[in-house]
């Protein structure tokens, strides 16, 4: 990321509505924004089957495995504005298991970058199915979006739930519901 440029692009957003990128309170204001930016699209420097890969191992276990309540924090790729809530991801092993810090680090990885809820779901799904190639994996993720809430149509107490099924959660009614219900139990 070219930190450099992004501050010169702020300086130009402030000057283009109307404020003074030399006031005292914005002076500081670009390199802010360059950093955040840094910090916040760090998954475009990051690879999801390199984290994946760095702890599996090898475990006769075949029932669910669920993390759930992971926080998400994104950015929509349409307005740059965030979006935020909580991930459910379950997986089926098949001899192997991953740590479970790499799911919710999988989720960041993609998080990290510009977005859309849909797409996250499936990148998420799909990179757990390829490295780990369990009976199947669930993903469901519920958002807040600040493009709808802030601006536009102004909705503030609405979200969006998206989901993304390989495998057993496909084809087995029974196990899709034993994960609904394990992602409603409260704590």
């Amino acid at each position: 990321m070219n930190q450099e440029a992004i501050e010169q692009a702020i300086r130009s957003v402030l000057q283009h509505v109307g404020e003074d990128p030399s006031r005292e309170g914005l002076q500081k204001t670009p390199e802010r924004v360059a950093k955040a930016y840094g910090h916040l699209l760090q998954g475009y420097d990051q690879n999801a089957k390199d984290v994946l890969e760095s702890a599996i191992f090898h475990e006769d276990y075949s029932e669910m495995v669920l993390v759930k309540d992971i926080e998400i924090y994104s950015l929509c790729e349409h307005h740059m504005l965030p979006f935020f809530g909580r991930a459910h991801v379950a997986y089926i092993p098949q001899g192997k298991i991953v740590g479970l810090s790499k799911i919710p680090r999988v989720v960041d990885v993609f998080a990290k970058r510009l977005q859309v809820q849909e797409r996250l779901t499936i990148e998420v799904r799909d990179v757990i199915q390829e490295v780990l190639n369990p009976a199947g994996v669930a993903v469901v993720l519920e958002c807040h979006h600040l493009c709808m809430q802030m601006r536009g149509v102004s909705k503030q107490n609405s979200s969006t739930t998206t989901s993304a099924f390989s495998g057993i959660f496909l084809t087995n009614d029974a196990t899709r519901k034993e994960f609904f219900s394990l992602v409603n139990t409260k704590k």
